[in-house]
């Protein structure tokens, strides 16, 4: 779709289609032992979006394969049953070229991106890994990334500069050019006292000096602002970004992670999210997320990869 000659996207269905109308990827999943994952990954690859390879315990898969009527038939497994081992033959997996995505499965976070981060066997490609979250929003007008609500807590400068990076990367990568960024915190005006006004004021230079390129950048604003045209113009905020943002910088991972969970649990909203900055994208669902959202989740990760 293309507004005011830029191309965006209103719903996760157009990336699904991306996903569907490549070639399908091979996605390796770190302890594939877990239900709700193997739903979602069986039926991803039912839709030709990815060819799965699952790394687990093979007894496990396929009892619960059997037990709730799923066919894993001609899906190749690897039998691990150490769940920090199966993230490092996921890992190299995709290291040997034999696949290009990872998922997470019945793993916690940690030991997977302990494997990732890796030096010498891991998926190391940029500084920072952060995760990122496009949320298909009834009320917006557009579909629109929060950044980053899973991974890092207290971001400074420097973090939130590699932040922005990974979820501009996203937008590169699906076909859009320069995604407006709008850097939030609690006021429009900075604040000595509030550092995320600081760092607002800071990355927007940075953005026109063109040390960050391949966006646009604008801030601080409050959430009103950032995604409502109204709002801004009655505040007197003049801004390309302001009420069109493409992607929310969070200031926090409190801030982020809240923001996100309140738009998919009382918005109505629908996510998909990845973790960007290795060099394959990642599909780190929980137990919470709905099955469309973990769909999504690894379509728009095929769609990147």
């Amino acid at each position: 779709m293309t507004g005011n000659g830029r191309k965006t996207f209103r719903h996760l269905s157009e990336i699904l289609e991306i996903a569907r109308n490549q070639k399908s990827k091979k996605l390796a999943v770190a302890a594939a032992e877990d239900l709700y994952v193997l739903q979602a990954v069986l039926y991803a690859n039912t839709e030709n979006i990815i060819d799965p390879i699952l790394v687990g315990d093979s007894d496990k898969i396929l009892e619960i394969c059997e037990e709730n009527e799923l066919d894993p038939e001609d899906i190749p497994l690897v039998d691990e049953k150490d769940p920090e081992k199966c993230c490092q033959l996921a890992i190299e997996l995709i290291r040997q070229g034999e696949a290009s995505l990872l998922m997470k499965g019945l793993v916690s976070t940690a030991p997977l991106l302990k494997a990732v981060l890796d030096k010498e066997k891991g998926l190391r490609k940029n500084e920072l890994l952060s995760h990122a979250a496009l949320i298909e929003v009834p009320a917006y007008h557009k579909l629109i990334a929060i950044t980053d609500a899973g991974m890092n807590v207290q971001p400074g400068l420097k973090e939130k500069v590699n932040i922005i990076e990974n979820a501009v990367e996203i937008y590169h990568r699906l076909g859009m050019e320069d995604p407006k960024v709008a850097v939030l915190g609690p006021v429009e005006k900075v604040n000595p006292k509030i550092q995320s006004t600081i760092d607002a004021r800071d990355l927007k230079k940075m953005n026109l000096d063109g040390k960050i390129e391949g966006c646009l950048i604008d801030g601080p604003f409050a959430i009103d602002n950032a995604v409502s045209k109204e709002a801004a113009l009655h505040k007197g905020i003049i801004s390309e970004v302001a009420g069109d943002a493409d992607i929310l910088l969070a200031p926090d991972l409190d801030s982020g992670n809240i923001l996100y969970k309140t738009l998919v649990f009382l918005a109505e909203s629908t996510s998909a999210a990845v973790v960007m900055g290795a060099s394959a994208p990642i599909v780190l669902t929980s137990r919470a997320d709905s099955e469309k959202t973990k769909l999504m989740s690894i379509a728009l990760a095929a769609a990147l990869g």
